[in-house]
This record gives C-alpha cells, sequence and structure tokens, in this order.
C-alpha cells in the first residue's frame, strides 16, 4: 500500500466527512482528560459549514478518495488562526500533520501563524515546535484543562 495523498480546499459538500472525521480523530485527545466533553467533539455541521464560510478548511485525501486528514485556518489582523488539525488515528505518524500545517500556511503567506493545544498533548507540541512554532501564553480553562498557545512567524 501506498502512501499517496493530495491536499487541497475542502468543498461544501466534504464538511460532513470532515466532521465525521473530527469526531474519530479527537477520540485520542479526549482519552488525555478521560472526558469526551471537549468542544471539537460537540462541534455541530453547522458549526464546520460556519468555519468554512468565513476561512479555508483544507483536506487530505487517500488514494481511495477517502478524507484521512484536515486543517482549518482563518485571518484576522495578520494573523492565521490554525485550528482543528486531524489526521484519522489509522494514519498518525506519518507526517501527515506536519504536510497539512505547512500547506494552509501556504494560504496567508507573511501572515503570523497562531494556534494552541492542552499542555497533555505533548506530540503535538512537539509537532508545532518541530516546524518553527513556540509558545508565547498558556491559559487555564479549569484545574484540568491548560492551553498552551503558540505562534509562528515567517518574517524573522
Amino acid at each position: 500500500m501506498t502512501n499517496s495523498f493530495t491536499i487541497t480546499k475542502a468543498a461544501h459538500e466534504d464538511l460532513e466527512e470532515i466532521l465525521q472525521l473530527q469526531y474519530l480523530a479527537y477520540q485520542s485527545e479526549a482519552a488525555l482528560f478521560g472526558n469526551k466533553d471537549i468542544p471539537p467533539l460537540k462541534e455541530t455541521l453547522e458549526e464546520v459549514v460556519a468555519e468554512f464560510e468565513h476561512g479555508i478548511i483544507l483536506k487530505m485525501v487517500d488514494e481511495n478518495g477517502k478524507i484521512i486528514g484536515s486543517v482549518r485556518a482563518k485571518k484576522e489582523k495578520g494573523t492565521a488562526y490554525i485550528g482543528k488539525l486531524m489526521v484519522h488515528p489509522d494514519h498518525r505518524r506519518k507526517g501527515y500533520g506536519k504536510r497539512l500545517l505547512l500547506e494552509i500556511e501556504k494560504y496567508y503567506p507573511g501572515a503570523r501563524y497562531e494556534l494552541f493545544t492542552s499542555t497533555r498533548s505533548v506530540d503535538n507540541i512537539r509537532l508545532y515546535e518541530s516546524i518553527g512554532y513556540r509558545e508565547f501564553d498558556r491559559r487555564a480553562v479549569d484545574d484540568e484543562l491548560i492551553f498552551v498557545f503558540m505562534e509562528k512567524s515567517i518574517s524573522v
């Protein structure tokens, strides 16, 4: 089996499949907290459509036409806010997340990039740092959940 895939902008008709992938992909994040009550697992199709209409959603499609990865971003005041980076659990640890991130950055050349994850998501933090993101803030949501905010600026 080859690891061939394409990354393109998602179309409106892809959003339901992307949401299903999101529900699957974020199970591991929920497991870090022993709690399925996290925003990515509660997001509705209507909310995904709203994100689609106000930003960019990319999809990674395998050779069988199945969406195996996705990432979203929107730009406000010179900053591209990147979120919902996901790769199907069967396709993790192949560099796909990194490829999705680098691809979405191309849609916002010269911008400052910002994303966040939880302090427990050490694999995510390692990935982001490997392509130039650096922590600039931490915010506690509650006693269990602390978000790590990371940024990357192209202009050095």
